[in-house]
């Protein structure tokens, strides 16, 4: 792993114009290309796909096309997971999905950010910061998860919700920033 590879998955600041980064990205969206043009009735050519592109797949996963990510490697998701159509996963940084979780169409997952600093911006760099969604958490359709943000297992989010902190396990949040409304 090169050293641009190596900041850009520890949060460090980097440049997504390294080769290494760039190769790593036309291999994703090659496989992308191959998985969304897949026939709902291959689903064992959509399991191998995503075994491919993905950093680790548990069994039962179901990820409905389109999906779209930057690198694929950076994304593990647990056994029985099942997420809808046009999800996106900007994936510059780990995003952990756990066991049994729903998604409905349209989320976001989104691990980049860009620095404040715009001479930082105006030269290219870039960051990232990991998302982590326990097991059998539901985010509705259209729910958009910020860079550096954990959600809690069972936890629920609001369709259209954007999770700009942190969920604790066990919870209903909803809006735009998500917040707690209720325990489960």
């Amino acid at each position: 792993m090169g050293p641009m590879k190596r900041r850009m998955l520890s949060g460090d600041l980097y440049r997504a114009d390294d080769p290494e980064l760039v190769a790593d990205y036309s291999r994703a969206q090659a496989l992308l290309e191959l998985y969304n043009r897949t026939r709902h009735d291959e689903a064992g050519e959509r399991t191998r796909l995503l075994g491919e592109l993905l950093g680790a797949v548990g069994d039962g996963v179901a990820v409905k096309p389109t999906f779209r990510c930057d690198y694929g490697a950076p994304i593990t998701i647990g056994a029985g997971t099942s997420i809808n159509y046009e999800c996106v996963m900007l994936d510059v940084a780990p995003i952990a999905i756990g066991s049994s979780c729903r998604f409905g169409p349209g989320v976001q997952l989104l691990s980049a950010t860009h620095p404040i600093d715009p001479e930082l911006r105006r030269a290219g760099w870039e960051r990232g910061e990991p998302i982590s969604i326990g097991d059998n958490a539901w985010l509705g359709g259209g729910a958009i998860v910020c860079p550096g943000v954990t959600i809690g297992e069972n936890t629920v989010v609001g369709a259209g919700s954007v999770v700009t902190r942190d969920l604790p396990a066990g919870v209903v949040a909803f809006g735009s920033p998500a917040r707690v409304q209720r325990e489960i």
